[in-house]
């Protein structure tokens, strides 16, 4: 079966960046692959997807400042992370699925990473 690891995460000043990190393994071909954040006290939102053909989007709290991207060579996801803000202190977590409605929806996910803490100050 598919795993994703994190390693990363970490505390930043506002204003600064992030980068996070997922490394995949198991896959059998191409999938689709996003991040999600659950804040503190609030359920879990997306943050931003790819899908299989290197396609993303956003969400709108987000465009302007955050980044996905992916290297296949090294079966990894990053999220580049700019411009935070304390709003963004959260749990991240990274996440595949061959099914991109269940991507998009945030339900029904496959495979999730074990999640890095990301705190704003």
């Amino acid at each position: 079966h598919v795993q994703l690891v994190e390693p990363g995460g970490g505390s930043v000043q506002a204003g600064g960046s992030l980068r996070l990190s997922c490394v995949a393994s198991g896959y059998t071909s191409p999938m689709n692959m996003g991040w999600f954040r659950r804040l503190p006290g609030q359920e879990r939102e997306g943050v931003a997807l790819v899908n299989s053909d290197g396609s993303a989007g956003y969400a709108d709290s987000v465009v302007g400042r955050f980044t996905i991207s992916k290297d296949n060579a090294k079966n990894t996801l990053y999220l580049q992370m700019n411009s935070l803000t304390p709003e963004d202190s959260a749990m991240y977590y990274c996440a595949a699925d061959h099914n991109w409605s269940q991507m998009v929806s945030g339900r029904g996910v496959d495979y999730w990473g074990q999640g890095t803490q990301v705190t704003v100050s």
